[in-house]
């Protein structure tokens, strides 16, 4: 098992973890840590079991605060995910408007009849 130093309010302890968990172990400890220097630095040398009391504390409370939120948006999530899905709303588009094609068959005519002159001119 490996052993490692990690420091926490200025104070340094040695722990063991096991192998591969040292990256953990040093995450977990500078967590604790950040809790623990605005104590010292307000309260100056505080005992080391009220420090690590204390800054326990403040970081369960900030777990806690996570938590909460956490069931909140997964109540928000699942409310959401409970709603019926909407109609979608069917919207037709004829693929070639009817004037279109009266007007394309009046321009055929048209042409048909030109082209008849223009061959009888000829």
């Amino acid at each position: 098992m490996p052993d490692l130093d990690i420091t926490i309010g200025g104070r340094v302890f040695q722990v063991s973890c096991q192998p591969g968990e040292e990256h953990f172990l040093r995450a977990a400890s500078a967590m604790l840590d950040s809790e623990a220097q605005p104590l010292v630095a307000a309260m100056g040398r505080l005992p080391e079991s009220r420090l690590l009391l204390m800054s326990g504390l403040m970081l369960a409370d900030k777990a806690a605060a996570i938590e909460d939120e956490n069931r909140q948006l997964k109540a928000k999530l699942a409310e959401i995910e409970g709603r019926p899905q909407p109609e979608r709303e069917k919207l037709e588009v004829p693929v070639i408007p009817p004037q279109v094609v009266e007007t394309l068959a009046e321009l055929a005519a048209r042409a048909e009849a030109l082209a008849a002159r223009v061959e009888e001119g000829a």
